[in-house]
């Protein structure tokens, strides 16, 4: 089936900041918002980027997305490409460091490559010109690397506040991606809300760190086996937010 294209702005108005699990501060306690400390100029409120941990759709598919850029698990690749996998992979510029060719070979075989900042602090709090500093940064290193501008951005941590979405509009960002369901080190899912089973439209994240004992290809083969059962397919985030 054809993915539905839906238009950020006008479809996923629901899922605005209410539709998400609650963001966490840099301190602990709720994402809250904060005035720009600066006199850099940020975006009008009308133009933030939604938030989103799902997209409603009527397609039967989840969506993966892999953060940092750590991991570089040769194996990934041929699963990727063997299984024509449209994933979405979120880049810090600080931890992917000299493996850039990794993700240019990735990207060669079907993978997206997004904004996850350059050094991934926590950003709620920081000025607007710090925030704006590491999303923008991040968007140029991206274009000189691949000869792209991203249009998604997850911040670190899953926290942010609205600088952070003002930073992110001023950069070229459509929408700011968190997760509902998160695959942990042992394979399994955990969920920020609602129910406790995988849905259509849901954004899974598998962070991705040589740390783990399970391979990043062993993490996604098994979570392409919770996907199936459930009846579902892997879709391209970005088909369906445009």
């Amino acid at each position: 089936m054809t993915a539905r294209r839906l238009p950020v702005a006008a479809a996923l108005t629901a899922l605005l900041l209410t539709g998400c699990a609650p963001a966490l501060d840099s301190s602990g306690g709720k994402s809250t918002d904060r005035a720009p400390h600066t006199l850099a100029r940020p975006a009008a409120p009308r133009s933030l980027p939604p938030v989103v941990d799902r997209v409603p759709t009527r397609d039967r598919v989840v969506f993966l997305t892999y953060d940092d850029g750590a991991e570089r698990d040769p194996a990934f690749i041929d699963l990727v490409r063997e299984r024509r996998l449209p994933v979405t992979m979120f880049l810090t510029d600080s931890v992917v460091g000299p493996g850039y060719a990794h993700f240019a070979r990735l990207r060669a075989v079907g993978a997206s490559i997004q904004n996850h900042t350059l050094d991934h602090p926590a950003l709620p709090g920081l000025p607007y010109a710090g925030q704006r500093a590491e999303i923008c940064g991040q968007q140029n290193k991206l274009r000189s690397r691949f000869g792209i501008r991203p249009h998604l951005f997850r911040p670190p941590y899953g926290r942010y506040d609205t600088t952070t979405r003002q930073a992110a509009a001023g950069c070229g960002i459509r929408a700011v991606v968190l997760a509902r369901a998160t695959l942990d080190g042992n394979a399994a899912l955990t969920f920020t809300r609602g129910a406790r089973r995988l849905a259509p439209g849901d954004i899974v994240s598998v962070p991705a760190t040589e740390a783990l004992a399970l391979s990043l290809h062993a993490r996604t083969t098994r979570l392409l086996e919770l996907i199936e059962k459930a009846g579902l397919r892997v879709g391209r985030l970005e088909d369906h937010l445009s």
